[in-house]
């Protein structure tokens, strides 16, 4: 076979590529999860607090498509309690600093969510009264 040496370090290179996010994971510094400031209002969330740590983008866009395409208002959660489908209202009614809470785990992500291109807190001051 021709070439034989290259072959073997195509698949030498390969294989140091294809797994170089696992030996970055092993060795990159461990951030601990931020603190975050739960909300002083008890009320319950629209899901579990892993259901939402894990999918509350997805839970959103789905929100997003049912109001602006579909005209759905009311959102029925795995409990059976329903809310409405309203990012100020709902979201923002307890958590109503977005910066003790939301920024806190965006940043750890280091992801930039599209919501407050749109989407703008007013009304809601950091003690969470409306102003």
């Amino acid at each position: 076979m021709h070439g034989k040496g290259w072959v073997i370090t195509g698949m030498i290179l390969f294989a140091a590529i294809a797994a170089f996010p696992f030996y970055w994971n092993w060795v990159g510094e461990d951030k601990p999860f931020p603190k975050l400031e739960m909300p002083e209002k008890a009320r319950a969330c629209v899901e579990k607090t892993e259901f939402m740590r894990a999918n509350h983008m997805r839970l959103l866009d789905a929100w997003r498509i049912s109001v602006v395409r579909d005209n759905l208002l009311i959102y029925t959660a795995a409990s059976g309690k329903t809310f409405e489908m309203n990012l100020h209202k709902t979201c923002l009614g307890c958590h109503t600093s977005t910066e003790k809470f939301c920024d806190r785990c965006h940043a750890y992500n280091d992801v930039t969510p599209p919501c407050w291109k749109c989407h703008v807190a007013t009304g809601v001051s950091e003690e969470g009264d409306a102003s």
